[in-house]
C-alpha cells in the first residue's frame, strides 16, 4: 500500500527538479501548477485555451504560458491534464505517444474505449499514466486503510458515503456520477480490496437540464456492500464516509481529515498527519516518474472506477 512521504526532507527540490507542464487551468489545474512549484519542479509551461486565464496562472506561478498544449510537447518530461473529461483522450495521446508521462485528472476518460486507448499508448511508449483519484492520497484515508488491513474493524460489511454540496457550474460535459461518485466508487474498491459483483443505482435530474445531478448507488461485493450518495443541490458541502465492521465502526471526514473509531463501548480519535492531499498525490506521481515506479492509481485502476460509474449512470430517471 502507498504510504505517506516525508515532504520536509531537505533534498526535496533537488530530487524533484523535473520539467513539468499543466494543461487546463480551472479549479484543479491551477492548484496542480501551484503544488508542482512548491515541490520544486521546473514548471516549463501552463496551458489554457483562455489566453487571459493562461497569462494569470503563468504570471502567478512564474511560468511560461500557452493556449495550445502542443506548444510544450518538446519541453516537458511529464504533464498534468486537467481539461474537461471529453478532451482527456486526445490530449493525453499527444503526450503519451511521445513517451511523456501523464497524470490525468479523474475520471480517466468519457468511456471505456477512450481509456483503453490511453492505457495502450502508455504501455507501448513506456510512459507512466496516473489517474487523479485524489482521495487515495488523503492522509486520513491512508490511515483508515492501514487500520482496515490490520483488522482493527474486523470484517467490513457496509461502507456508506455522502458527497453532497451546492451546484458545480465548472462541470459541463459529465453528470454527477462520473464527476463525483467515482471518488467513492474508488474508495469502496480500495477499502474492500476487490471489485463489486452487482451495481444498483437511482439517479436523476432535478436542477440540471441535461446531466444527472443526484444519485444513490449501491455496490454489492458479495460479503459486503457500499452505499454512495451524491448530489449537487445540498446547501452545505459534505464529504464523509462510514465503515461498519464486525469489530468496530470508523467515521471519516475527508475535509477536516478527521477519523474516529467506535469499538464496543469506546470511541476515540485517530491521529492523522495533516498534509494537503494534492501535494501527496503529485509527490507520488513525481516519484513514479523519477524512480520508474508504477502509480498507485494507474490507468487500469482509473478504468475500473469509470466502468462502474458508467454502469450506474445508465439508470437515470426524470424528476
Amino acid at each position: 500500500m502507498y504510504t505517506l512521504p516525508d515532504l520536509d526532507t531537505k533534498d526535496l527540490v533537488e530530487r524533484y527538479m523535473i520539467k513539468i507542464g499543466v494543461i487546463g487551468l480551472g479549479m484543479m489545474g491551477q492548484h496542480h501548477a501551484r503544488v508542482y512549484k512548491e515541490l520544486g519542479c521546473e514548471l516549463v509551461g501552463v496551458v489554457d485555451s483562455d489566453l487571459n486565464r493562461a497569462r494569470e496562472i503563468g504570471e502567478r506561478c512564474q511560468a511560461p504560458y500557452y493556449t495550445n498544449h502542443r506548444e510544450i510537447i518538446d519541453k516537458v518530461e511529464a504533464v498534468t491534464i486537467a481539461v474537461p473529461t471529453s478532451l482527456h483522450k486526445d490530449i493525453a495521446l499527444d503526450f503519451l505517444r511521445q513517451g511523456i508521462h501523464c497524470l490525468v485528472e479523474k475520471p480517466i476518460a468519457s468511456n471505456a474505449g477512450e481509456a483503453e486507448a490511453m492505457i495502450g499508448a502508455a504501455q507501448y511508449n513506456n510512459a507512466k499514466l496516473m489517474v487523479g483519484h485524489i482521495e487515495r492520497f488523503n492522509p486520513v484515508v491512508l490511515k483508515l486503510k492501514e487500520l482496515v488491513d490490520k483488522g482493527t474493524l474486523g470484517k467490513i460489511v457496509i461502507i456508506s458515503t455522502r458527497r453532497v454540496g451546492p451546484s458545480q457550474p465548472r462541470v459541463r460535459d459529465i453528470g454527477i456520477i462520473i464527476d463525483s461518485a467515482t471518488h467513492d466508487i474508488d474508495m469502496a474498491r480500495f477499502l474492500i480490496g476487490k471489485e463489486p459483483i452487482k451495481i444498483y443505482s437511482k439517479a436523476g435530474r432535478l436542477k440540471h437540464a441535461t446531466k444527472e445531478d443526484f444519485a444513490l448507488i449501491m455496490l454489492d461485493f458479495g460479503d459486503a456492500a457500499a452505499s454512495i450518495e451524491v448530489n449537487w443541490f445540498t446547501p452545505r458541502k459534505e464529504r464523509k464516509l462510514v465503515v461498519t465492521g464486525s469489530e468496530g465502526i470508523a467515521y471519516l471526514d475527508y475535509i477536516k481529515q478527521k477519523l474516529w473509531i467506535h469499538e464496543q463501548n469506546t470511541e476515540y480519535g485517530v491521529e492523522v498527519v495533516n498534509i494537503e492531499p494534492l501535494k501527496v498525490e503529485l509527490n507520488h506521481f513525481i516519484d513514479c516518474v523519477t524512480n520508474n515506479l508504477e502509480p498507485a492509481v494507474n490507468g487500469r485502476e482509473g478504468l475500473s472506477a469509470l466502468s462502474i460509474a458508467l454502469e450506474a449512470s445508465k439508470m437515470i430517471c426524470n424528476v
